[in-house]
């Protein structure tokens, strides 16, 4: 196997692929578990959890007799608890969050992603060449702890067991029902719309994540490599804020919440695929820095887009519906990935890449122009009553 079939942040953690499948897994089975139990003690129970394997991460690779199978079981539960942690701040923020400051809020969340891994990869650097690879997940590890400790102490107040055994069989009686209130969720445009468009935004997201450091690698040899890998994430955090102010904006200046949510994608998916497709022409690394910025930075703008418009249609189930969708978008990113890499193996061109990425973008697109809207459908419009709906 060529080193294009694998990219190289794959080759070095090897487990990723069973990360990103427990994702796959978890969002199926636990995004039920949010409305039964609320999504901030799902938060909080993730969020320790997590922080505490990645803390325990160097004593597996220490001290079991084969690190290689207790670390990949170990990323395997990681990854399947972090599965549940975006369906349950979907659903908290449905719940909470009123329409036209939805945007901004899920703007902010997902900046805090890419400052996080901003701050990690500088302090992780100086971490790991002063005190080894096993600070940086005992640091890590233990401040994710340390928050979900903060939170249960001042915002919960400590307040008993987070999950009970009782609270989580709750509902269980109306599965029947359920199952009857999913499948004409199912069969809504809008719904089928918000799902098809999330599979192609994180299938071109993984695939530009991916592969844009071996294409620099490839193309600017001699290009330092902190440049393209901390520039694009710089300019993705002030665009993905800017996006939740534009989108609330307009919203509280009386405009369609379903146009507003179709322009946000329309700079998403629409004018970064003109940028991507510029990269197939670059030949300076300036240029290329800059296509690759205006690409990422544009990218943010699903948050306003297609990620919110999920809670504009079914509040009540917003949690499980994007589990389902990140579902999708997880396994067809997978897919894209190395399908990517076979097109580099066989074309030897980036372009093809870049040209695919493109394709998939306006897919994902003009579904959402087309059948796209923002009324709420988890409710019965013959009896004129919402539904609570479970898995």
């Amino acid at each position: 196997m060529t080193d294009y079939l694998f990219p190289s942040w794959l080759k070095v953690r090897m487990y990723s692929r069973n990360n990103k499948s427990a994702c796959c897994c978890s969002n199926i089975i636990m995004i039920s578990i949010p409305f039964r139990v609320g999504g901030e003690k799902v938060l909080l129970l993730s969020a320790a959890a997590w922080g505490a394997m990645t803390a325990f991460t160097p004593v597996l690779a220490h001290f079991c007799s084969q690190p290689i199978f207790s670390m990949t079981l170990a990323r395997f539960l990681m990854g399947l608890l972090q599965g549940v942690h975006y369906p349950s701040l979907v659903s908290l923020c449905s719940q909470k969050v009123v329409e036209s400051e939805r945007g901004f809020l899920m703007s902010t969340v997902s900046s805090g992603s890419y400052l996080g891994t901003l701050v990690i990869g500088g302090a992780g650097s100086l971490m790991l060449d002063l005190y080894g690879w096993e600070s940086v997940f005992y640091v890590s590890g233990l401040l994710s702890v340390l928050w979900a400790y903060c939170i249960w102490k001042y915002l919960l107040k400590g307040e008993g067991p987070i999950i009970t055994l009782e609270s989580l069989g709750r509902g269980g009686p109306r599965s029947k029902l359920s199952k009857r209130h999913w499948l004409r969720l199912f069969k809504q445009p809008a719904v089928c719309a918000v799902i098809i468009t999330h599979l192609c935004t994180a299938s071109t997201f993984f695939t530009m994540l991916s592969w844009l450091p071996t294409y620099f690698k490839d193309t600017f040899p001699d290009a330092k490599g902190w440049v393209f890998n901390v520039i694009p994430w710089f300019v993705a955090i002030p665009s993905s804020l800017f996006s939740g102010c534009l989108s609330d904006h307009l919203i509280s200046r009386g405009f369609d919440t379903a146009a507003v949510r179709k322009l946000m994608q329309f700079f998403s998916m629409g004018v970064s695929s003109v940028f991507t497709l510029l990269l197939c022409g670059t030949t300076t690394f300036p240029t290329a820095v800059a296509f690759v910025s205006a690409t990422m930075g544009l990218t943010t703008f699903s948050h306003s887009g297609v990620s919110v418009n999920v809670q504009d249609l079914a509040p009540s189930c917003a949690g499980a519906l994007f589990g389902v969708m990140n579902t999708c978008g997880a396994f067809s990113g997978v897919l894209m990935v190395y399908f990517s890499g076979y097109l580099i193996e066989a074309t030897g061109s980036w372009a093809s890449v870049f040209t695919l990425i493109t394709v998939v973008n306006l897919v994902g697109l003009v579904t959402f122009l087309a059948f796209a809207e923002a009324r709420r459908v988890d409710m019965d419009s013959s009896k004129g009553h919402y539904h609570d709906i479970h898995i």
